[in-house]
């Protein structure tokens, strides 16, 4: 069984940035996918960014330029940078790996 413990949400005003974590643990034979998603209140789960099988990465148009995903392989860690935040970024963002294992989510609030 794999485990996602996610970490550095909090609020933070418009503008600024915040830098999300997801470290994998557990029964981890090989990692596919590995990446975040976002729900917004009222809203469906959408993806922001993600390692897909291949390596490549798939950004969502709304943060490009702003997100940055990176990891580290050797810690099973996968992590997003967000700058330049907007109000429209506040949600729940939540840590996924190969599509199916859920992290618990970590709030984001961009308010000022």
């Amino acid at each position: 069984q794999v485990q996602l413990v996610e970490s550095g949400g909090g609020l933070v005003q418009p503008g600024g940035s915040l830098r999300l974590s997801c470290a994998a643990s557990g029964s981890i034979v090989s990692i596919s996918t590995m990446g975040w998603y976002r729900q917004a209140p009222g809203k469906q789960r959408e993806l922001v960014a993600v390692f897909a099988s291949r390596g490549n990465t798939n950004i969502a148009d709304s943060v490009k330029g702003r997100f940055t995903i990176s990891r580290d392989n050797a810690k099973n860690t996968v992590y997003l940078q967000m700058n330049s935040l907007k109000p429209e970024d506040t949600a729940v963002y939540y840590c996924n790996v190969d599509g199916w294992i859920w992290g618990q989510g970590t709030q984001v609030t961009v308010s000022s």
